[in-house]
């Protein structure tokens, strides 16, 4: 049993003590207050900066007097019950709100007398505001249902006894070293799955931007593993026990203690702060407890939370790559010796069993190179999957002991250039470099960024975190069957001449990301600097510095921009110059939106990159003299959606009819399958029988379309916008044309609210209904659906930023604000009351950031004027300047 350790904080004195016959209402409130005050004291001491180690053990041992006064006054010294501090308060570790979990061994059930006196202590325990956990067992019925339950065995190697008998702790240490009970090896393999199942409800990492740093990967729990198996494997009660056989090096240990001191401290102010036992690092407190915690802005790129939070991750990060670490050890010393079937793999490593190892165990100290040829052999040998505990140790040591003379080895710049012409192979090895520290050692522009995170909803992983997605993205390009969300990333990937580039590129992108100014500009010279020490040649350095200096140009287009025009795709093709650029910059671009949040990435957006690719293709192949001319385009189209209709049977004359009243901006804009779509409904539909509403499940831009064709009338935009947003449908483009005979010849592109096309059929119907009853209302009466804001959105409010730019024909407004729920269909109402028509509409969100861009004119279609201009914005940024930032939460420092 470990000692819980000694307090080092002044506390006050315990109440005189209280007689034997219990505690009376006078003592009960004496011994509250008495508590009360703890918990005040060790709270100002916090403040002062008292580190937490000191006060965590110091609350333990204050709550283990009281337990022990109380236990005294009402239970005695009866010699068949003992009390024992079990879970954190057992190991001496008791948190501002942490529970206070107890157990009573007993030698028999009790009964009568004694029983009731337990039942009054538990009682006393709650009125005194402790919130115990406790169970009374027998030994008997200890070892049963530790048989059973993993976590009660558990919760049995951290008891400790603080009052009563102590004929049972021989018993009790004996029932727990037992090995019919739990054999190490099931312990062990018991505990592992435990943890897999754990980290998989968060997502397998510890960069979640709302972490769990008790439960979370890489969170105190992680730690607790490592001594519950250190103790029930090794009999090694602390991690210097540890360290001294050899199952830990000292770096490891000292690496360990700084990483929970990081979270000690945070949770010890999470608690403080929340008022509760806490331990989610929710966006609520993240900002007030970088501020408490005397984290300061440094500019606007690297916040004080971030900089706190970078703290966090990076601490999350030790715990879990030392306790990967010493799992593997664990299982290697269950395992049975190996005495044959090691496998030379060159002239320098070993595979043995399904993980490699070095032939000389000072390979990575003579030879620094070989740091990288290890990660090149499993690359090249996927079977195995992963070094060897010694091994790891080794190259461990070696990367501390080379330090920064890695980055200027040629030997090693060799070895890594070898690396990436593997191709996609290259980026588990690469990974893996990460997570044992060597990449970030290696290069040190990607250390800065491990554990960057950005303070916003729309990048949910840290810089290095999502580095590592787009690289694992792009490796997923090399195979049909895992790249089939991506339209075109399989054929151009299978195409690249030098996948390494791209490699190079993704690992660059975003590696300068919280330096302060352009980290487009700032990667481009890392990359450059970088890709001259690998010894590329300047076309190659050019390419990659080219890629990461541009890498958001493709998205920025397709998703701000109409990209059906001409003008728009020559100016994009301009900038881009060859094919190979393009092929390069289409596969960056998909990976980095993917990587940056597994819900950003949608058949729309697939579908929205892929036709920007083919179009600027053809411009590239035809010449960057002129776009090509919107009447060769306009008749072109014309000619494939007749041939379309045509074979469905649609006459004619029919089609002339309808067409001749179309905009030549149809022709232009949509596609010769949307117009043969949009004009066979028309075709079928009586004018009595409009407003037609259609809806094309998956349609040709990859989200679900819907076409209106109704009399254009004021509020038809808003009316539309509302109903879908009350049906929880997104919009994500608006296309407003009107007839020449005065019908709106309106499509919407929608996503529901999984980032999916619509596929059930009845829902389908019921969107085509719901609609078709709203645009039969004359006048139009649009009903904005009320919906709470997400509690993480409270938290991120951006002003809203309106511009205009008006030019012969229509004003453009763009619009940045904080994205909420019906933000669409708020704005359009807000368009209808300033009468205001809505041409075009391109909606992008970026997690809590909207940016929409629109083309409007007033209700004579014409460009709004300077005045117009003014109330519209006053009026926009009146309605949606209204959500304020959620007040920081405040700290009561009086016990709750």
């Amino acid at each position: 049993m470990h000692d819980a350790g000694a307090p080092t904080v002044a506390l006050p004195r315990l109440p005189a003590a209280i007689p034997r016959s219990g505690i009376s209402d006078t003592a009960r409130l004496a011994l509250r207050q008495w508590l009360g005050d703890v918990d005040r004291r060790i709270a100002d001491a916090f403040r002062e900066g008292v580190d937490a180690d000191t006060l965590v053990r110091a609350r333990s041992a204050a709550v283990q007097k009281l337990l022990v006064h109380v236990w005294t006054a009402i239970v005695g010294e009866p010699p068949t019950l003992a009390l024992y501090a079990v879970g954190g308060f057992g190991r001496g570790e008791l948190f501002p709100h942490s529970d206070v979990d107890v157990l009573v061994l007993t030698a028999a059930p009790p009964q009568g007398s004694l029983a009731r006196s337990l039942e009054t202590l538990f009682t006393h325990l709650w009125d005194l505001g402790l919130k115990p956990g406790h169970a009374v067992r027998t030994l008997g019925q200890c070892r049963e249902l530790a048989a059973g339950d993993l976590s009660v065995y558990t919760s049995l190697l951290d008891a400790r006894r603080i009052a009563g008998a102590d004929a049972f702790d021989a018993a009790l240490g004996d029932l727990l070293t037992d090995d019919a009970l739990w054999p190490r090896a099931r312990y062990f393999a018991a505990k592992r799955d435990e943890q897999v199942q754990r980290h998989a409800r968060y997502n397998d990492t510890a960069y979640n931007l709302e972490p769990n740093l008790k439960d979370g990967p890489g969170g105190l729990r992680s730690l607790h593993l490592i001594g519950w198996l250190g103790l029930r494997l090794f009999g090694a009660r602390d991690l210097r026990a540890l360290a001294r056989q050899d199952l830990m090096s000292r770096a490891e240990m000292l690496a360990l203690d700084a990483a929970r001191a990081t979270l000690w401290r945070t949770r010890f102010a999470l608690h403080l702060l929340a008022r509760r036992p806490e331990e989610r690092l929710l966006f609520d407190y993240q900002r007030e407890l970088a501020r408490r915690l005397g984290y300061e802005d440094e500019h606007a790129q690297n916040l004080g939370v971030e900089q706190f939070m970078q703290n966090y991750y990076r601490a999350a990060i030790a715990i879990e790559r030392t306790s990967s670490a010493f799992l593997q050890r664990c299982d290697e010393a269950l395992s049975e010796p190996v005495l044959l079937g090691a496998e030379p793999i060159g002239d320098d490593f070993l595979a043995i069993g399904n993980r490699i190892d070095t032939r000389d165990p000072d390979l990575f100290e003579r030879r620094p190179a070989a740091l990288i040829e290890v990660f090149v052999a499993l690359a090249q040998n996927p079977e195995l999957t992963g070094l060897r505990a010694q091994a790891l140790c080794q190259l461990q040591a070696a990367v501390e002991a080379h330090g920064e003379r890695l980055r200027e080895d040629p030997d090693v710049h060799a070895a890594f250039l070898r690396l990436l012409k593997l191709g996609a192979p290259a980026v588990e090895a690469l990974a893996r470099m990460s997570r044992h520290g060597l990449l970030a050692q290696y290069l040190p522009a990607f250390g800065k960024v491990v554990g960057r995170m950005q303070y916003d909803l729309f990048h949910v992983y840290t810089v290095d975190e999502h580095t590592l997605r787009v690289l694992r993205i792009v490796a997923r390009y090399a195979h049909a069957e895992t790249s089939r969300e991506f339209a075109l990333g399989h054929a151009l990937f299978a195409r690249l001449a030098q996948p390494e580039l791209l490699l190079l590129a993704a690992l660059f992108h975003d590696i300068a990301k919280g330096r302060g100014g352009d980290h487009s500009e700032l990667g481009e010279h890392d990359a450059r600097a970088f890709c001259g020490k690998l010894g590329l040649p300047a076309s190659d350095i050019d390419m990659v510095a080219w890629l990461v200096r541009w890498h958001l140009v493709m998205s920025v287009t397709a998703q701000r921009q109409d990209i059906t025009d001409p003008d728009v795709v020559h100016r994009f093709a301009a900038q881009v110059g060859e094919w190979e650029r393009l092929d390069l910059l289409y596969l960056l671009t998909c990976a980095d939106i993917a990587g940056t949040s597994p819900k950003l990435w949608n058949s729309w957006k697939d579908r929205l990159l892929a036709d920007l690719y083919v179009a600027a293709r053809y411009v590239l192949r035809s010449g960057l003299e002129r776009p090509a001319h919107a009447q060769d385009r306009a008749r072109d189209t014309q000619a494939q959606a007749r041939r379309l209709l045509v074979d469905a049977g649609i006459a004619p004359s029919a089609i002339d009819r309808i067409w001749a009243d179309f905009p030549e901006h149809v022709f232009v804009r949509y596609r010769p399958e949307q117009i043969a779509w949009q004009t066979r409904g028309i075709a079928q539909t009586a004018r009595a029988a409009l407003p037609l509403v259609m809806v094309q499940s998956d349609g040709v831009r990859g989200g679900t379309e819907i076409f209106v064709y109704a009399a254009d009338r004021d509020g038809l935009f808003a009316t539309v916008t509302a109903t879908l947003d009350r049906l929880h449908l997104s919009v994500q483009e608006a296309r407003i044309l009107t007839s020449h005979s005065g019908m709106s010849i309106d499509t919407f592109l929608v996503l529901d609210a999984h980032g999916q096309a619509l596929a059930d059929a009845e829902r389908i119907d019921a969107v085509q209904e719901e609609l078709r009853r709203a645009l039969l209302q004359n006048p139009y009466r649009p009903q904005l659906a009320k919906r709470s804001i997400a509690r993480s959105l409270r938290h991120f409010h951006i002003p809203a930023r309106i511009v205009f730019r008006s030019d012969a024909a229509r004003t453009q407004l763009s619009l940045v604000c904080s994205d909420r729920p019906g933000l669409i269909a708020l704005v359009a109402q807000v368009f209808r009351e300033r009468r205001v028509r809505v041409h075009d509409a391109r909606i992008a969100t970026f997690g809590e950031r909207a940016e929409d861009f629109f083309q409007i004119t007033d209700q004579h279609d014409r460009p709004l004027t300077p005045d117009a201009e003014a109330a519209l914005q006053q009026a926009l940024s009146a309605r949606l300047n209204m959500a304020q930032p959620a007040p920081a939460p405040k700290e009561n420092h009086a016990r709750a």
